[in-house]
C-alpha cells in the first residue's frame, strides 16, 4: 500500500496499490478516453459526481446521488441525468446532437441488457418531451414514440 496525493483537488492521504498508482501514471489515448460512455447508477460508490466532484453547473440542482437515478458518462464526464423513475432526462452540458446521440445509445444499450429499468421519458430538460424537440433523437435510439412520452423497454 502506498500513502500520497493520487487524486487533485482530494484533501487528506490518500492509499493505493502499487499497481493502481502505475495506472493512474499511464496516460490515457484519445482513442480510449473518447469511446469510453457508461451508464451508472447515481448513488454508486463509482460515479463521483455529487460526492467528491461537483455535478456540472447546468444540473441546477436537478441531479443528486439518489437511488433508482442514473448518470451517462462520457469519456469520464457526466452528460446526462436520468432521474428516479425514468421519466425525466436531465442534459448536464448544453444539448448538441452529437453527444446525445452517444449518451442516448449508451442508455438504450444499459436498458435492453436489462440492466436499467424500462423507461418512459415525459420531461427533457424541463420541457415536455413531446415539445422539446428530442422525440425524433430519441426515436432514432430505439425509444418508441408516444403522445406525450418515449418509452423504452428492456429485450425481453
Amino acid at each position: 500500500m502506498q500513502r500520497g496525493y493520487f487524486v487533485e483537488g482530494l484533501g487528506g492521504a490518500q492509499f493505493a496499490l502499487p499497481g493502481a498508482v502505475e495506472r493512474l501514471r499511464e496516460p490515457i489515448s484519445d482513442a480510449e478516453s473518447s469511446e469510453a460512455t457508461e451508464v451508472l447508477a447515481a448513488a454508486d460508490p463509482a460515479q463521483p459526481y455529487g460526492a467528491s466532484v461537483p455535478w456540472p453547473k447546468r444540473a441546477a440542482g436537478r441531479a443528486s446521488r439518489v437511488a433508482g437515478a442514473l448518470v451517462v458518462c462520457i469519456a469520464g464526464d457526466a452528460v446526462l441525468f436520468v432521474e428516479r423513475g425514468g421519466r425525466t432526462l436531465v442534459p448536464l452540458r448544453e444539448p448538441e446532437p452529437d453527444w446525445l446521440a452517444v449518451a442516448l445509445d449508451a442508455l438504450v444499450s444499459h436498458v435492453r441488457g436489462r440492466r436499467g429499468p424500462r423507461l418512459a421519458i415525459e420531461r427533457f430538460d424541463g420541457e415536455p418531451v413531446a415539445d422539446s424537440g428530442m422525440m425524433e433523437l430519441l426515436v432514432e435510439s430505439g425509444f418508441t414514440a408516444g403522445p406525450r412520452r418515449a418509452v423504452l423497454r428492456s429485450q425481453a
